[in-house]
């Protein structure tokens, strides 16, 4: 199956883009994703422990299974002052 993943804020200048679509076994989960995703894009490594991860409208788990038709948003924390 093919995952939508949506880059925000800078993340898209780390990636070079605002989406893209990864191929993931069924019962894929976000780690796996994320592992691909890396592979791809290695600049968003740096960022893995401080990512905020969304399945369609609400956070999830690195460990949520993937299903047929998720998009998932990928964004950094958001600071305020």
């Amino acid at each position: 199956m093919e995952i939508k993943v949506h880059f925000y804020s800078y993340f898209k200048d780390l990636t070079g883009c605002p989406e893209t679509l990864v191929p993931v076994a069924e019962q894929a989960t976000i780690n796996d994703l994320l592992a691909k995703l890396f592979l791809d894009f290695p600049k968003l490594v740096q960022m893995q422990k401080s990512m905020l991860i969304a399945v369609g409208l609400d956070y999830q788990p690195k460990t949520y299974q993937l299903n047929i038709g998720d998009e998932v948003s990928l964004f950094p924390p958001v600071q305020g002052g």
